[in-house]
């Protein structure tokens, strides 16, 4: 497995585990110090805001599970794949990442999207 394989593996990881020891443990083997994380709730930057995004996202959902919904395309450090959250009935929500790596592997930037793109274009878009 390639080193920016693993590290979103541990990425994901983190969203899973609520030991705060191994939360920091993976997020330093995963990204760099000063990472930064942009979805529509948040835009952080560094492992420890990250860390302390994790937390309030898990105390605001508990039991929510995280996984990777899809294979992961690679260009030039940069990674998309698709994601979703779980709770036990069903699914919570969908969305796409677009990641990058730097030349180690090591997270540099998560780019979150919720939700899933329509196909097509819309009319005034066409």
């Amino acid at each position: 497995m390639t080193a920016y394989m693993e590290n979103l593996a541990h990425m994901m990881t983190i969203w899973n585990t609520t030991d705060a020891d191994e939360k920091r443990r993976l997020t330093e083997l995963a990204m760099e110090h000063n990472v930064h994380f942009v979805d529509p709730n948040h835009n952080i930057i560094g492992r420890e805001a990250f860390l302390s995004m994790v937390d309030q996202v898990q105390a605001q959902i508990p039991g929510a599970v995280y996984g990777r919904a899809s294979a992961v395309d690679v260009q030039n450090n940069h990674c998309r794949y698709h994601w979703a959250i779980h709770m036990k009935d069903g699914l919570l929500m969908a969305g796409l990442d677009v990641t990058e790596v730097n030349d180690a592997g090591k997270i540099v930037k998560v780019i979150g999207f919720f939700g899933t793109l329509e196909r097509g274009l819309p009319e005034n878009q066409a």
